[in-house]
């Protein structure tokens, strides 16, 4: 299996990438084809496929913020089971980030990512692959050791319409497996650069931040 990055929508392996995140993940999820240009070719968005036998098989998008020490995992897709794709995906996107914090002469903290609550979600077939099955998922990130943050998460859709999308929790996964809490002024600034590029978003957000403001420290609980 091969991991290869995309850095622009000419790739024909986009194409690929693409009509399978729209296959796995519900509209509001996934960016319009056209508007995906910029972002591939921003140095600082990492988009790899998993190409196994010349078809992409798998997909993850990611992020380093080496000012505050953080990543953001954007979305992992597992398009098969029984190739170990997800496996396949976490280590080379954790070896990534690993070379990534050694460039930038700082420890990396952790990594963010939103979460399906598989009870909120439960409409979406999530294109009849079980191991992206919002239940299966859950578990797995728990055992990789992701923990959700402790606030009620709100995020705009990415359909850019000013939607507010409630089924997901905001979770970490602390380098340092015995943290308990996450400095709320990095939540802060990860979700107001994050959602930068979306200029509709709904007024729930801005509650939510605003809310977070206030806080100093969020606890991190088990998923």
């Amino acid at each position: 299996m091969e991991y290869i990055r995309i850095t622009s929508i000419d790739n024909p392996l986009f194409r690929a990438m693409h009509d399978l995140m729209k296959e796995v993940f519900p509209p509001e999820e996934v960016l319009e084809y056209s508007l995906w240009k910029e972002p591939l070719e921003d140095p600082g968005i990492r988009v790899f496929v998993a190409v196994h036998e010349g078809k992409v098989v798998g997909t993850t998008e990611y992020r380093y913020y080496d000012d505050f020490q953080v990543a953001m995992t954007d979305f992992t897709i597992i398009g098969q089971a029984g190739l170990g794709i997800g496996r396949f995906l976490a280590r080379k996107r954790w070896a990534d980030l690993a070379a990534l914090a050694l460039e930038s002469g700082k420890p990396m903290l952790g990594m963010f990512a939103e979460i399906y609550d598989p009870y909120r979600i439960e409409g979406h077939a999530f294109g009849g692959v079980k191991p992206m099955d919002p239940y299966v998922r859950r578990e797995v990130l728990s055992h990789l050791g992701y923990k959700r943050i402790d606030f009620p998460y709100v995020h705009p859709s990415w359909e850019n319409n000013g939607e507010a999308v409630e089924e997901l929790d905001l979770c970490f996964l602390p380098t340092d497996d015995e943290a308990a809490e996450l400095d709320a002024a990095i939540v802060v600034e990860f979700l107001k650069r994050y959602y930068a590029v979306l200029a509709n978003k709904p007024q729930a957000w801005h509650d939510m931040v605003a809310g977070l403001e206030q806080r100093t420290a969020l606890a991190l609980l088990p998923l």
